[in-house]
């Protein structure tokens, strides 16, 4: 094999270029025939409408308006089969990243959403989890080896007395 001239390169991409360009003109030519062929078919000639009775011109908008309602049907049932096959192709393609391991990531929202909600919704509402972590901690005894006279209390004790109103009334009469 041996190289093209630099010259002859270019006058080859410049004869594909007109080749193209005379497809593309011929295309469009072919498709504008189509177009009229197509509603030289579908269209009937009006004629004169200055020259037609009243009944006539009457009659003309009763046709008229029957073939855009048969026109607005053809156009639904397109549009519907249209809407069918593309949910199919979606289908078909979501079968097509199943079979080849590759999933689609939903777009995901930021959401701000509390601990609390985000283990109730977790774990469905029937289980009641809270983010109370004290009261997900273990309890430890500790032996004191010296003991003081005075006893010392536990500072959860004064907080469970504490809790509810009958810790608020304890601690209000305590108070007087």
């Amino acid at each position: 094999m041996h190289k093209m001239s630099h010259q002859r390169l270019i006058q080859l991409k410049s004869l594909m270029l007109n080749k193209a360009r005379e497809d593309l003109k011929r295309e469009a030519a072919e498709k504008a025939e189509e177009k009229k062929t197509a509603l030289s078919k579908r269209m009937n000639p009006i004629g004169s409408l200055l020259t037609m009775q009243q009944q006539e011109l009457v009659d003309l908008c009763r046709d008229i308006h029957s073939k855009i309602d048969q026109v607005d049907e053809q156009r639904y049932e397109i549009a519907l089969k249209v809407k069918k096959n593309d949910d199919e192709i979606a289908d078909l393609n979501q079968q097509i990243f199943d079979l080849r391991g590759k999933f689609k990531r939903p777009l995901l929202r930021r959401v701000k959403i509390s601990a609390d909600q985000m283990l109730r919704a977790l774990l469905g509402s029937k289980h009641k989890v809270s983010m109370d972590l004290r009261s997900n901690l273990k309890s430890v005894k500790k032996v004191d080896v010296k003991k003081d006279d005075t006893e010392v209390k536990d500072w959860r004790d004064s907080i469970d007395a504490k809790a509810g109103m009958e810790g608020k009334m304890a601690m209000f009469e305590g108070a007087q």
